[in-house]
Protein backbone atom coordinates (compact mmCIF):
# COMPACT_ATOMS: atom_id res chain seq x y z
CA UNK A 1 0.00 0.00 0.00
CA UNK A 2 0.79 3.51 -0.92
CA UNK A 3 0.53 6.94 -0.36
CA UNK A 4 -0.09 10.12 -2.99
CA UNK A 5 -2.21 13.33 -3.57
CA UNK A 6 -5.17 13.32 -5.45
CA UNK A 7 -5.75 16.58 -7.60
CA UNK A 8 -6.64 18.72 -4.45
CA UNK A 9 -3.64 18.05 -2.87
CA UNK A 10 -5.52 15.61 -0.02
CA UNK A 11 -3.54 12.03 0.95
CA UNK A 12 -5.11 9.51 -0.74
CA UNK A 13 -4.01 5.73 -0.89
CA UNK A 14 -3.34 2.92 -3.27
CA UNK A 15 -2.85 -0.91 -3.40
CA UNK A 16 -0.27 -2.27 -5.51
CA UNK A 17 1.43 -5.63 -5.75
CA UNK A 18 3.40 -6.75 -8.98
CA UNK A 19 0.94 -8.96 -11.67
CA UNK A 20 -2.15 -6.85 -10.20
CA UNK A 21 -4.58 -3.71 -10.75
CA UNK A 22 -3.59 -0.61 -9.12
CA UNK A 23 -6.85 -0.20 -6.92
CA UNK A 24 -6.98 3.39 -5.09
CA UNK A 25 -9.31 3.21 -1.95
CA UNK A 26 -12.64 5.38 -1.44
CA UNK A 27 -12.79 4.17 2.55
CA UNK A 28 -11.04 6.34 4.87
CA UNK A 29 -7.46 4.09 6.81
CA UNK A 30 -8.50 2.43 10.47
CA UNK A 31 -12.55 2.34 9.32
CA UNK A 32 -14.57 -1.22 9.05
CA UNK A 33 -14.95 -0.20 5.48
CA UNK A 34 -11.32 -0.41 4.70
CA UNK A 35 -10.17 -3.09 6.16
CA UNK A 36 -12.93 -5.28 3.53
CA UNK A 37 -11.27 -3.04 0.88
CA UNK A 38 -7.82 -4.33 1.71
CA UNK A 39 -8.77 -7.72 2.19
CA UNK A 40 -10.89 -7.43 -1.04
CA UNK A 41 -7.86 -6.74 -2.79
CA UNK A 42 -5.61 -8.71 -1.34
CA UNK A 43 -8.28 -11.46 -2.74
CA UNK A 44 -7.63 -10.49 -5.85
CA UNK A 45 -11.38 -9.38 -6.48
CA UNK A 46 -10.91 -5.80 -7.10
CA UNK A 47 -7.61 -5.24 -7.54
CA UNK A 48 -8.23 -8.22 -10.37
CA UNK A 49 -4.79 -10.36 -11.77
CA UNK A 50 -3.09 -8.57 -14.98
CA UNK A 51 -3.82 -10.66 -17.13
CA UNK A 52 -1.33 -11.79 -19.87
CA UNK A 53 -1.86 -10.43 -23.39
CA UNK A 54 -5.06 -8.63 -22.37
CA UNK A 55 -3.80 -5.56 -23.82
CA UNK A 56 -3.57 -7.44 -26.99
CA UNK A 57 -7.12 -8.92 -27.32
CA UNK A 58 -8.66 -8.36 -30.52
CA UNK A 59 -11.31 -5.33 -30.80
CA UNK A 60 -14.68 -6.52 -30.31
CA UNK A 61 -13.87 -10.03 -28.99
CA UNK A 62 -15.18 -11.79 -26.08
CA UNK A 63 -11.70 -11.22 -24.40
CA UNK A 64 -12.21 -7.33 -25.08
CA UNK A 65 -15.93 -7.56 -23.76
CA UNK A 66 -14.83 -8.68 -20.56
CA UNK A 67 -11.38 -6.83 -19.70
CA UNK A 68 -13.72 -4.00 -19.89
CA UNK A 69 -16.50 -5.40 -18.00
CA UNK A 70 -13.78 -6.07 -15.15
CA UNK A 71 -13.40 -2.41 -15.06
CA UNK A 72 -17.18 -1.40 -14.78
CA UNK A 73 -19.74 -0.55 -11.97
CA UNK A 74 -21.90 -4.15 -13.44
CA UNK A 75 -18.82 -6.09 -11.83
CA UNK A 76 -16.99 -3.93 -9.02
CA UNK A 77 -20.04 -2.67 -7.54
CA UNK A 78 -21.79 -6.28 -5.91
CA UNK A 79 -20.11 -7.90 -3.05
CA UNK A 80 -16.48 -9.42 -2.58
CA UNK A 81 -17.70 -12.54 -2.94
CA UNK A 82 -20.50 -12.11 -5.85
CA UNK A 83 -17.56 -10.57 -7.78
CA UNK A 84 -15.79 -14.15 -6.72
CA UNK A 85 -18.50 -16.41 -8.32
CA UNK A 86 -19.30 -14.14 -11.26
CA UNK A 87 -15.27 -13.94 -12.53
CA UNK A 88 -15.05 -17.76 -11.67
CA UNK A 89 -18.13 -18.54 -14.05
CA UNK A 90 -16.95 -16.45 -16.47
CA UNK A 91 -13.35 -16.87 -16.60
CA UNK A 92 -14.11 -21.11 -17.04
CA UNK A 93 -16.29 -20.23 -20.04
CA UNK A 94 -14.05 -17.43 -21.45
CA UNK A 95 -10.96 -20.04 -21.45
CA UNK A 96 -13.18 -23.11 -23.15
CA UNK A 97 -12.56 -24.25 -26.36
CA UNK A 98 -15.23 -24.73 -28.98
CA UNK A 99 -14.90 -27.15 -31.42
CA UNK A 100 -13.13 -24.53 -34.05
CA UNK A 101 -10.39 -25.32 -31.50
CA UNK A 102 -10.81 -21.66 -30.56
CA UNK A 103 -11.26 -20.15 -26.91
CA UNK A 104 -14.16 -18.52 -26.73
CA UNK A 105 -12.33 -15.55 -25.39
CA UNK A 106 -11.21 -15.32 -28.96
CA UNK A 107 -14.34 -15.24 -30.46
CA UNK A 108 -15.91 -12.31 -31.84
CA UNK A 109 -18.79 -10.95 -29.85
CA UNK A 110 -21.15 -10.42 -32.97
CA UNK A 111 -20.81 -13.76 -33.77
CA UNK A 112 -22.78 -15.01 -30.91
CA UNK A 113 -26.26 -16.65 -31.20
CA UNK A 114 -28.79 -18.04 -29.56
CA UNK A 115 -28.52 -21.57 -30.30
CA UNK A 116 -24.88 -21.51 -29.51
CA UNK A 117 -25.79 -20.54 -25.79
CA UNK A 118 -28.67 -23.28 -25.50
CA UNK A 119 -25.77 -25.89 -27.08
CA UNK A 120 -23.75 -24.88 -24.19
CA UNK A 121 -26.20 -24.89 -21.41
CA UNK A 122 -26.49 -28.49 -22.70
CA UNK A 123 -23.16 -29.60 -22.81
CA UNK A 124 -23.54 -28.78 -18.96
CA UNK A 125 -26.41 -30.90 -17.79
CA UNK A 126 -27.16 -32.60 -15.55
CA UNK A 127 -25.94 -29.55 -14.04
CA UNK A 128 -29.13 -27.32 -14.74
CA UNK A 129 -27.95 -24.52 -11.76
CA UNK A 130 -24.48 -24.41 -13.21
CA UNK A 131 -26.28 -24.00 -16.86
CA UNK A 132 -28.63 -21.28 -15.48
CA UNK A 133 -25.93 -19.40 -13.79
CA UNK A 134 -23.55 -19.38 -17.01
CA UNK A 135 -27.16 -17.86 -19.05
CA UNK A 136 -27.39 -15.33 -16.80
CA UNK A 137 -23.88 -13.90 -17.25
CA UNK A 138 -23.52 -14.13 -20.45
CA UNK A 139 -26.93 -12.08 -20.78
CA UNK A 140 -25.15 -9.64 -18.00
CA UNK A 141 -22.13 -9.69 -20.63
CA UNK A 142 -24.20 -8.83 -23.54
CA UNK A 143 -25.98 -6.27 -21.67
CA UNK A 144 -22.93 -4.56 -21.10
CA UNK A 145 -21.74 -5.38 -24.83
CA UNK A 146 -24.83 -3.14 -25.99
CA UNK A 147 -24.39 -0.01 -24.03
CA UNK A 148 -20.54 -0.23 -24.69
CA UNK A 149 -21.62 -0.21 -28.51
CA UNK A 150 -19.95 -3.49 -29.43
CA UNK A 151 -23.47 -4.98 -29.84
CA UNK A 152 -26.60 -4.10 -30.87
CA UNK A 153 -28.89 -7.10 -29.41
CA UNK A 154 -28.93 -9.21 -26.68
CA UNK A 155 -29.17 -13.17 -28.32
CA UNK A 156 -29.25 -14.58 -24.88
CA UNK A 157 -32.58 -13.36 -24.33
CA UNK A 158 -33.54 -15.89 -26.69
CA UNK A 159 -32.99 -18.64 -24.50
CA UNK A 160 -34.94 -20.33 -21.77
CA UNK A 161 -33.08 -21.45 -18.39
CA UNK A 162 -33.69 -24.91 -17.24
CA UNK A 163 -36.53 -25.38 -14.76
CA UNK A 164 -35.03 -26.50 -11.16
CA UNK A 165 -37.04 -28.94 -9.41
CA UNK A 166 -36.39 -27.76 -5.59
CA UNK A 167 -37.31 -25.02 -3.73
CA UNK A 168 -33.39 -24.51 -2.47
CA UNK A 169 -31.72 -25.74 1.06
CA UNK A 170 -33.94 -27.54 3.36
CA UNK A 171 -35.73 -25.00 5.96
CA UNK A 172 -35.89 -26.84 9.49
CA UNK A 173 -38.87 -28.40 11.20
CA UNK A 174 -39.11 -27.47 14.75
CA UNK A 175 -38.76 -31.45 15.32
CA UNK A 176 -35.55 -31.28 13.67
CA UNK A 177 -34.30 -27.60 15.64
CA UNK A 178 -35.18 -30.01 18.80
CA UNK A 179 -33.49 -32.83 17.70
CA UNK A 180 -30.01 -30.81 16.80
CA UNK A 181 -30.62 -29.40 20.49
CA UNK A 182 -31.03 -32.56 22.11
CA UNK A 183 -27.43 -33.99 20.45
CA UNK A 184 -25.36 -30.93 20.88
CA UNK A 185 -26.01 -29.27 24.45
CA UNK A 186 -25.45 -25.81 26.06
CA UNK A 187 -21.77 -24.69 25.87
CA UNK A 188 -20.37 -27.00 23.04
CA UNK A 189 -19.32 -24.80 19.98
CA UNK A 190 -21.75 -26.70 17.51
CA UNK A 191 -24.77 -25.50 19.99
CA UNK A 192 -22.96 -21.56 20.01
CA UNK A 193 -22.69 -22.29 16.07
CA UNK A 194 -26.38 -23.58 15.66
CA UNK A 195 -27.71 -20.81 18.03
CA UNK A 196 -25.74 -17.99 16.27
CA UNK A 197 -27.40 -18.89 12.97
CA UNK A 198 -31.29 -19.23 14.72
CA UNK A 199 -31.56 -16.50 16.60
CA UNK A 200 -29.72 -13.93 14.49
CA UNK A 201 -31.23 -15.72 10.81
CA UNK A 202 -27.61 -14.62 9.14
CA UNK A 203 -25.72 -16.52 6.56
CA UNK A 204 -23.05 -18.59 8.03
CA UNK A 205 -20.06 -16.33 5.95
CA UNK A 206 -21.05 -13.88 8.18
CA UNK A 207 -21.69 -15.81 11.59
CA UNK A 208 -18.42 -17.22 11.15
CA UNK A 209 -16.44 -14.19 11.86
CA UNK A 210 -18.83 -12.89 14.64
CA UNK A 211 -17.40 -11.50 17.80
CA UNK A 212 -17.40 -9.96 21.04
CA UNK A 213 -16.70 -6.65 18.91
CA UNK A 214 -19.89 -6.63 17.45
CA UNK A 215 -21.62 -6.65 20.47
CA UNK A 216 -22.91 -3.64 22.23
CA UNK A 217 -25.94 -2.48 24.67
CA UNK A 218 -27.05 -6.26 24.20
CA UNK A 219 -26.77 -6.11 20.48
CA UNK A 220 -25.63 -6.86 17.74
CA UNK A 221 -24.58 -5.19 14.63
CA UNK A 222 -23.04 -6.50 12.01
CA UNK A 223 -22.46 -5.72 8.04
CA UNK A 224 -23.46 -8.27 5.80
CA UNK A 225 -20.57 -9.41 3.16
CA UNK A 226 -23.04 -10.34 0.16
CA UNK A 227 -25.46 -7.50 0.01
CA UNK A 228 -23.63 -4.82 2.08
CA UNK A 229 -26.32 -4.18 4.22
CA UNK A 230 -25.80 -3.28 7.94
CA UNK A 231 -27.86 -4.79 10.86
CA UNK A 232 -28.71 -3.80 14.29
CA UNK A 233 -30.20 -7.07 16.20
CA UNK A 234 -31.21 -7.22 19.63
CA UNK A 235 -29.61 -10.70 21.39
CA UNK A 236 -32.38 -12.95 22.75
CA UNK A 237 -32.36 -14.88 25.69
CA UNK A 238 -31.70 -18.64 24.14
CA UNK A 239 -28.50 -17.06 22.26
CA UNK A 240 -27.34 -14.93 25.37
CA UNK A 241 -27.59 -18.04 27.36
CA UNK A 242 -25.37 -20.04 24.87
CA UNK A 243 -22.76 -16.91 24.47
CA UNK A 244 -22.50 -16.96 27.97
CA UNK A 245 -22.13 -20.62 28.24
CA UNK A 246 -19.16 -21.24 25.83
CA UNK A 247 -16.54 -19.15 26.71
CA UNK A 248 -13.59 -18.18 24.60
CA UNK A 249 -10.51 -15.77 24.54
CA UNK A 250 -10.96 -15.70 21.02
CA UNK A 251 -11.59 -12.16 18.97
CA UNK A 252 -14.75 -14.22 17.80
CA UNK A 253 -17.49 -16.23 19.01
CA UNK A 254 -16.62 -19.78 16.50
CA UNK A 255 -13.31 -21.13 16.57
CA UNK A 256 -12.06 -24.78 15.56
CA UNK A 257 -9.74 -26.93 17.41
CA UNK A 258 -6.79 -24.84 17.12
CA UNK A 259 -8.34 -21.61 18.24
CA UNK A 260 -8.83 -19.87 15.09
CA UNK A 261 -11.39 -19.12 12.95
CA UNK A 262 -12.74 -21.47 10.26
CA UNK A 263 -12.15 -20.64 7.05
CA UNK A 264 -15.04 -19.99 4.85
CA UNK A 265 -15.12 -23.90 3.51
CA UNK A 266 -13.97 -25.42 6.83
CA UNK A 267 -16.70 -23.66 8.43
CA UNK A 268 -19.52 -25.60 6.03
CA UNK A 269 -17.78 -28.54 6.19
CA UNK A 270 -17.68 -28.60 10.25
CA UNK A 271 -21.49 -27.49 10.59
CA UNK A 272 -22.02 -30.05 8.14
CA UNK A 273 -20.35 -33.02 10.31
CA UNK A 274 -22.94 -31.53 13.11
CA UNK A 275 -25.85 -31.49 11.70
CA UNK A 276 -24.90 -35.51 10.31
CA UNK A 277 -23.97 -36.05 13.78
CA UNK A 278 -27.23 -35.38 14.91
CA UNK A 279 -28.91 -37.26 12.16
CA UNK A 280 -30.00 -34.39 10.28
CA UNK A 281 -28.75 -35.08 6.98
CA UNK A 282 -31.31 -32.95 5.01
CA UNK A 283 -30.50 -29.51 7.12
CA UNK A 284 -27.64 -26.99 6.34
CA UNK A 285 -26.54 -23.83 7.99
CA UNK A 286 -28.40 -21.89 5.34
CA UNK A 287 -31.80 -23.74 6.18
CA UNK A 288 -31.68 -22.42 9.61
CA UNK A 289 -31.55 -18.84 7.92
CA UNK A 290 -34.95 -20.13 6.38
CA UNK A 291 -36.12 -21.59 9.56
CA UNK A 292 -35.81 -18.11 11.56
CA UNK A 293 -37.69 -15.89 8.85
CA UNK A 294 -40.26 -18.76 8.76
CA UNK A 295 -40.66 -18.41 12.70
CA UNK A 296 -41.00 -14.50 12.48
CA UNK A 297 -43.37 -15.26 9.22
CA UNK A 298 -45.85 -17.69 12.05
CA UNK A 299 -45.44 -15.07 14.92
CA UNK A 300 -47.72 -13.04 12.46
CA UNK A 301 -44.35 -10.43 11.70
CA UNK A 302 -44.95 -8.08 8.66
CA UNK A 303 -42.64 -8.69 5.62
CA UNK A 304 -40.82 -4.97 6.71
CA UNK A 305 -39.98 -6.66 9.99
CA UNK A 306 -38.87 -9.94 9.17
CA UNK A 307 -36.63 -7.96 6.48
CA UNK A 308 -34.96 -5.75 9.57
CA UNK A 309 -33.81 -8.75 10.60
CA UNK A 310 -32.88 -10.94 7.47
CA UNK A 311 -31.31 -7.89 5.95
CA UNK A 312 -33.29 -8.80 2.69
CA UNK A 313 -34.43 -5.77 0.45
CA UNK A 314 -37.04 -6.85 -1.37
CA UNK A 315 -39.99 -9.16 -0.48
CA UNK A 316 -40.01 -11.39 -3.10
CA UNK A 317 -37.05 -12.41 -1.50
CA UNK A 318 -38.61 -12.88 1.98
CA UNK A 319 -41.32 -14.38 0.39
CA UNK A 320 -39.38 -17.07 -0.72
CA UNK A 321 -38.58 -18.14 2.49
CA UNK A 322 -42.12 -17.60 4.15
CA UNK A 323 -43.98 -18.80 1.62
CA UNK A 324 -45.00 -22.26 3.35
CA UNK A 325 -45.82 -20.47 6.47
CA UNK A 326 -47.78 -18.02 4.72
CA UNK A 327 -49.66 -20.54 3.45
CA UNK A 328 -50.40 -22.49 6.97
CA UNK A 329 -51.42 -19.25 8.21
CA UNK A 330 -54.05 -18.18 5.55
CA UNK A 331 -55.35 -21.93 5.13
CA UNK A 332 -55.90 -21.81 8.84
CA UNK A 333 -57.50 -18.25 8.64
CA UNK A 334 -60.01 -19.51 5.81
CA UNK A 335 -60.76 -22.64 7.80
CA UNK A 336 -61.86 -20.82 10.50
CA UNK A 337 -63.92 -18.56 7.85
CA UNK A 338 -65.42 -21.40 6.38
CA UNK A 339 -66.52 -23.23 9.38
CA UNK A 340 -67.99 -19.50 10.94
CA UNK A 341 -69.51 -19.50 7.40
CA UNK A 342 -71.30 -22.84 7.70
CA UNK A 343 -72.57 -22.37 11.81
CA UNK A 344 -73.98 -19.04 10.57
CA UNK A 345 -75.98 -20.97 8.03
CA UNK A 346 -76.49 -23.44 9.93
CA UNK A 347 -78.24 -21.17 12.78
CA UNK A 348 -80.83 -19.36 10.06
CA UNK A 349 -81.52 -22.48 8.61
CA UNK A 350 -82.72 -23.83 12.40
CA UNK A 351 -84.09 -20.18 12.81
CA UNK A 352 -86.60 -21.01 9.30
CA UNK A 353 -87.80 -24.06 10.52
CA UNK A 354 -88.20 -22.84 13.95
CA UNK A 355 -90.57 -20.02 12.05
CA UNK A 356 -92.39 -22.37 10.09
CA UNK A 357 -93.03 -24.33 13.11
CA UNK A 358 -94.84 -22.14 14.43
Amino acid sequence: MSEYRDRHGKPRYRFRRKGFATYAFKATPGTEAFRQEYKACVEGAIATPIEAGADRAAAGSFDDLISRYYRSPDFLDPSERTRVVYRGVIERWRMHKGSTGKRNGEVPIVDLQARHVEKMMADMLPHRTAANMLRKRLKALMQFAIRQGMAKSNPVDATRPFKIDSDGFHTWSEDEIAAYEAHHPLGSMARLTFDLLLFTGQRGGDIRLLGPGHVRDKRVTLTQEKTGVTVSLPILPPLAASILATPSKAMIFIVNGHGRPFTRKGFGNRFRAWCDEAGLNECSAHGLRKAAARRFAEAGCTNQQIKSWTGHTTDSEVARYTAAADQKMLSDEAGEMLMANLRKRLATQSDNQLEKGA
